[in-house]
């Protein structure tokens, strides 16, 4: 299967570029806003091309990615509706951040999140689509701006937290209203393991050094050490690193269920260094207000190792 874009030249960048072009910082001056730009929707069409997405022509091409794996059919759920969703795919990393995002937003609004489009063949994108759109890849969504005013702050503020972090460029776009949500998978899985304290693995390209390899991956080059059992910080291209997740300090205090009622866990968590509540909301999929409330806490200020409760509903 062939791979169309607006950037064929993509195709055949050096490892040196590529690893360039992961360490892609936004323009200050396009930071924090959902305006949108040419230079955006640029970054996120070399972003699919760079990773060697298929920009799917039509929908039988759709349903060779389905088989294949490539993309992940995303339901409708107790904290998600699909509006007229005509293809509900998307790349599994993808599929995942709008299941957490869904449940983030239920916690914090008590409504549905709404998902309008997910991926679209180049041969069903409306008139108006850039030639640049990243839907046909699987890389995006559109989600229906709230009506309420309290949960459209809540939704914009926390894209674009998540796009200051580099995972996803969000655009507010007019016609029609909606939120264009591109979202990067491999920054994005990273990210996740990162909050989520998983582990993962990093290839080492050209000109890499172990210094810039643990702050692209958010960890610490002694950490990088342990974790892989190296005496020195020489690394070689190929090399396959274990990069350590942030463990953070939680445990499970007491679990409370009975067989017809939804598992509850009491969650602590110990505050580490460079934690934010919103963090440590999204790695428990829960909101900063529910926090706030569960904890007594007045603001959103934190100190190392204070204890914080969470309490989960596991339905």
């Amino acid at each position: 299967m062939t791979t169309t874009s607006g950037a064929d030249g993509m195709r055949n960048l050096t490892p040196a570029l590529v690893a360039l072009l992961m360490l892609y910082v936004a323009d200050p001056a396009q930071a924090q806003t959902m305006r949108g730009s040419r230079a955006s929707m640029e970054q996120q069409n070399q972003h699919a091309v760079m990773h060697g997405y298929t920009f799917v022509q039509t929908s039988s091409q759709v349903a060779e990615l389905v088989d294949n794996g490539e993309l992940m059919r995303v339901s409708a759920s107790r904290t998600m509706a699909l509006h007229n969703v005509s293809y509900p795919y998307a790349r599994p990393a993808v599929k995942t951040l709008i299941e957490r995002l869904s449940n983030q937003y239920f916690n914090a609004c008590g409504e549905k999140l709404t998902v309008t489009s997910l991926t679209r063949p180049i041969a069903r994108q409306p008139a108006n689509a850039s030639d640049d759109s990243v839907h046909p890849t699987g890389m995006a969504v559109d989600l229906r701006i709230p009506s309420n005013g309290r949960c459209r702050a809540w939704l914009e503020g926390t894209l674009l937290s998540l796009e200051s972090s580099q995972v996803l460029d969000v655009t507010r776009e007019r016609r029609p209203p909606h939120y264009h949500v591109a979202i990067f998978p491999e920054p994005y899985t990273n990210y996740l393991a990162t909050i989520t304290g998983q582990t993962r693995e990093y290839t080492v390209l050209r000109g890499d050094t172990l210094t810039a390899v643990a702050a692209r991956m958010g960890t610490t080059v002694a950490q990088l050490r342990v974790a892989n059992g190296l005496r020195s910080d020489l690394i070689h291209i190929g090399q396959k690193l274990t990069v350590p997740g942030d463990t953070g300090g939680s445990s499970t205090t007491s679990v409370a269920s009975a067989a017809s009622a939804p598992m509850v866990r009491e969650v602590t968590h110990e505050v580490q260094r460079g934690e934010t509540l919103w963090r440590i909301a999204s790695r428990y999929e829960t909101s900063v207000d529910v926090l706030r409330r569960q904890n007594d806490l007045a603001g959103d200020l934190l100190r190392i190792g204070q204890t914080l409760r969470v309490v989960l509903d596991g339905s």
